[in-house]
């Protein structure tokens, strides 16, 4: 099952880019326009909460299968490297919410310099040389202006609505005695809110309790 729903995110992914890219006109007045980039959005997240659970080997019993999967969703995301990802996220399980988590900051409150911090940890030269080299391939084919909407502008969303809801609500500070022994909060009880907010990664808490239950399950241990 895990299988099938990772590929069917990945499908949708690339299906509704190029929809987008060849059928939707850029005219800021058309609200399908603004429907289209957040549903790409979504579908951006999708394709990072599907390397998530790559990770945690929650896609298929097969270790390979697992880090295919995760290195194509990593790549197709924003050229991000799958092992880089790997390495900060078992540091990140290992010591949330502290020095020690390098999706963890002590430096500031705020939420803008706390996201600017967590995308600079992961922001590497061969990543802006591949996004580089995808949009002006991309450019040989559709409108500029349509790369921008849908192709940038969606990723570019998508690591907020992750950042949100995956980061910064569950580990902000101050940290209290409930949200030992992970320093995580959770969502409240809304299943349908929070797969429209984040794939259930909102149900935080119960995530680090139980980090071998895929994105799709999780809400079965809230």
């Amino acid at each position: 099952m895990a299988i099938i729903i990772s590929t069917a995110i990945i499908i949708s992914w690339l299906i509704h880019l190029i929809y987008c890219l060849t059928y939707i006109e850029v005219k800021y007045d058309n609200i399908f326009l603004y429907f289209n980039i957040l549903f790409q959005c979504y579908l951006y997240t999708g394709l990072f909460i599907t390397a998530h659970d790559a990770m945690h080997g929650n896609i298929s019993a097969n270790r390979k299968v697992n880090v295919a999967i995760g290195r194509l969703c990593s790549f197709l995301f924003a050229g991000l490297s799958y092992e880089r990802l790997l390495k900060n996220h078992i540091r990140h399980h290992t010591h949330p919410g502290t020095e020690l988590d390098p999706d963890f900051y002590t430096g500031s409150r705020n939420f803008f310099v706390w996201w600017f911090v967590f995308i600079k940890r992961y922001v590497t030269v061969f990543q802006i040389i591949v996004m580089a080299l995808e949009f002006n391939l991309l450019k040989l084919i559709f409108p500029e202006e349509s790369i921008w909407m849908f192709f940038v502008l969606p990723a570019v969303l998508s690591t907020f609505q992750l950042f949100f809801f995956g980061t910064y609500l569950p580990h902000r500070t101050p940290h209290t005695h409930e949200m030992l022994p992970h320093n995580s909060r959770t969502q409240k009880s809304n299943h349908f809110f929070a797969m429209l907010s984040c794939y259930f990664f909102g149900y935080h808490s119960e995530h680090h309790s139980f980090p071998n239950t895929p994105w799709w399950r999780l809400y079965k241990q809230k």
